[in-house]
């Protein structure tokens, strides 16, 4: 039996679905995983810190979000089950336009930045790992940036319930109607259409 049968599993296995680890691997990451506690409405990366850590959401639920001089617009939600960083504070190490809060109490596991920079310079199959995982946050969000851009306030919320549904029950409408980029008095209108 190795170490790694013995430490929570989720950021493993996750890393390990994008990318055939071998045991070696998984053990290594293993290693070098924390697992940190969030109170609902405590901030997990705050806006013109570096982000340095992969997440993965043991439990809870998180949103990525930024203010403008007038309003805050949600980028993502993250629930249980998920791996997520700051794509471009994580990669340049650059302080981060965007914000992130737990809007649960929140269980986190996290690799840091320097920690994967060297499994990935002795195990191909990490890097792979990672390239996958940057690609994937990268289809991700010019998706999140078409549907805004494209979709009408009625069509992005159903989007948004077809994809996302039982996220609905655990989100305020507020957040909701950020997340859509419209007013709470537009999202009632909507919601009420048939």
């Amino acid at each position: 039996m190795n170490e790694y049968e013995n430490l929570p599993t989720g950021f493993v296995d996750f890393a390990d679905s994008l990318c055939d680890l071998e045991n070696e691997v998984k053990d290594l990451l293993a290693a070098k995983l924390y697992e940190k506690r969030y109170r609902k409405g405590e901030l997990v990366l705050e806006t013109g810190m570096v982000c340095n850590r992969i997440y993965f959401i043991d439990s809870g639920l998180v949103k990525t979000f930024f203010y403008t001089d007038t309003r805050e617009f949600i980028m993502r939600f993250f629930p249980e089950g998920n791996m997520f960083t700051v794509l471009d504070s994580f990669v340049l190490q650059q302080p981060s336009d965007f914000s992130v809060m737990a809007l649960e109490d929140t269980v986190i596991t996290f690799l840091n930045h320097d920690d994967l920079e060297i499994i990935c310079t002795r195990y191909h199959s990490a890097e792979t790992f990672y390239r996958k995982l940057l690609s994937l946050a990268a289809v991700n969000m010019m998706d999140r940036m078409g549907g805004m851009l494209e979709e009408k306030a009625y069509t992005a919320y159903h989007t948004f319930l077809k994809e996302n549904g039982p996220l609905l029950q655990r989100i305020s409408l507020a957040d909701l109607a950020s997340y859509l980029g419209i007013t709470q008095v537009s999202l009632s209108r909507i919601r009420a259409m048939k």
